[in-house]
């Protein structure tokens, strides 16, 4: 099936072709139709099959085929007719550059609005009006607080990434936005998720009207290009063995996961004295730090960027060809999330976990939910002290539900920093994202 047959106009089709995709993949196929025919959708797909073009594409051309509301006399800001609620900046912002990119000939107004950067460029922004919004759940309600944003007469609502957005306890500034919003059956509602948990159908069930169910994968399932492996580690030698692996096999690029922020940022230390580029990302460094580690890390100039779950997620990277476990995550979900930002769009991939005697349970827990056994790979010199005992893991704290609500300076979307970096500028339309052979 090529793009062109699912009834997409020639001005979005122009934007597609210019990114070089001309295959739409299996979710794009299944959900496209559907939202353009606009029916509420309930989709779900293994991480990095293209959710993101979606609801993008189909989103732009309904929008471009239906008359721009007016004010209606009332003062204030037009009101936004789409908006997009995605959990992190960097997906908000990688979302924004897929909107932009897509719709660069079409007549729409875009802006991207999260936390950790000043209100007031978004606030003249949205004066100025906004066709389509991306935002995170925290800033937006800043903004409905002080009445700088209309989403009384919205058209489309998305909720991206679901799961994560309940995983990290946005549940009750997702309801507060529900409530901002005409009925559920006066407006289109997309759910995109990489699963489907028992929650997510009750979520479901409050925003969406006689949804269609768009179900590519199985499950958490992991990609199936995706070489994954094992290595068996002393915790204390960790940062040995991973710096003589990136050297030794010369990658290029590795995107590695810690548990924690400190830990994030002694690993990155560490990999610097060793002579390899490395930087980290997490909810402590600013907005600017964040986004500066990743344009290096995409452009080549860092070798390793070190990230914690919450500050990866949604991270979009072309052809990243490695990523390391470098400590495994409590929540086995997040290891399917963590590999999958390799082998996106057709690409081949290596996940490889580092795993310390501490750690065995958690990585049994992760091939009960996989349901495969991971190859154990041996390294010379790395072999395992058996007089070393398990000792138990430090949870590390998720956000609780209703935390962080607070409005003004108080407001920060939680987990991801609260220092103010230059604010993203709107767009008519510029950037893109989603990797070659389907969007």
């Amino acid at each position: 099936m090529s793009f062109e047959e699912l009834g997409l106009s020639s001005e979005v089709l122009r934007a597609v072709t210019e990114e070089g995709y001309d295959s739409p993949t299996p979710i794009q196929s299944a959900a496209i139709p559907l939202v353009l025919s606009g029916r509420d959708v309930m989709a779900s797909a293994q991480t990095g099959t293209g959710k993101t073009a979606g609801f993008t594409l189909p989103l732009l051309q309904r929008l471009s085929q239906s008359e721009r509301p007016t004010r209606g006399g009332k003062r204030g800001p037009p009101p936004v007719r789409a908006l997009i609620l995605t959990p992190t900046r960097e997906l908000a912002a990688q979302i924004a550059e897929s909107v932009a990119t897509y719709g660069k000939y079409l007549n729409m107004r875009s802006s991207v609005v999260f936390g950790g950067v000043s209100i007031n460029p978004q606030i003249s922004q949205l004066r100025k009006g906004v066709d389509i919004l991306i935002a995170t759940p925290g800033r937006l309600l800043d903004h409905a607080s002080q009445n700088t944003v209309d989403l009384s007469r919205l058209e489309i609502l998305v909720l991206d990434e679901a799961d994560r957005m309940l995983d990290m306890g946005f549940i009750h500034d997702v309801k507060r936005v529900l409530a901002l919003l005409p009925e559920a059956g006066q407006r289109q509602n997309l759910l995109f998720s990489a699963t489907f948990s028992k929650e997510i159908k009750q979520l479901a069930t409050r925003m969406l009207n006689d949804p269609q169910l768009v179900e590519v994968a199985a499950q958490n399932a992991t990609a199936d290009r995706i070489d994954q492996q094992v290595h068996f580690v002393d915790k204390g030698r960790k940062k040995e063995l991973l710096s003589r692996m990136i050297s030794d096999e010369d990658w290029r690029q590795v995107l590695v996961f810690t548990r924690t922020k400190h830990g994030a940022n002694r690993l990155a230390e560490q990999l610097s004295k060793d002579g390899l580029a490395a930087a980290a990302i997490h909810g402590n460094k600013s907005q600017g730090a964040r986004t500066r580690a990743l344009a290096g890390f995409k452009e080549g100039q860092l070798r390793v960027l070190v990230a914690t779950d919450i500050a990866a997620r949604g991270l979009d990277i072309d052809q990243l060809p490695n990523v390391v476990n470098f400590e495994l995550p409590n929540v086995p979900e997040d290891y399917v999330h963590r590999i999958g930002r390799t082998a996106r769009a057709g690409l081949s991939g290596k996940a490889v976990s580092l795993v310390c005697v501490d750690e065995v349970k958690l990585l049994r827990d992760i091939e009960k939910l996989i349901k495969r056994e991971l190859p154990r790979i041996h390294i010379e010199g790395f072999e395992v002290d058996p007089s070393i005992k398990a000792e138990p893991i430090r949870k590390t704290s998720k956000p609780s539900p209703g935390a962080g609500q607070g409005r003004g300076k108080r407001s920060r979307d939680r987990a991801t920093g609260n220092k103010p970096a230059a604010a993203p500028k709107s767009s008519n339309s510029r950037g893109g994202h989603q990797r070659r052979r389907g969007a």
